[in-house]
């Protein structure tokens, strides 16, 4: 029987959306520190570009939990 969001997997779902938003944030920052290293001065929209990248991913790392292993969960 389905719950009340359809055969929702919330540990599944918990652990892809925080490997997730820790990929964005290493990616960003790694993009920003070895992008600088490498290829002297980013232009603007890669430091746009990671830093998107990096707030997205703490985003990502701060909400998930909370929606898919808190609140989802506790609504079925």
């Amino acid at each position: 029987m389905a719950g009340r969001y359809g055969d929702i997997d919330y540990p599944r779902t918990t652990k892809r959306g925080m490997l997730l938003g820790a990929a964005l944030f290493a990616v960003g920052v790694l993009g920003e520190v070895v992008g600088s290293a490498f290829f002297g001065p980013l232009p603007a929209w890669e430091h746009t570009l990671f830093f998107d990248l990096e707030v997205l991913g703490v985003v990502l790392l701060l909400v998930v939990p909370f929606v898919f292993g808190i609140a989802l969960p506790l609504t079925e």
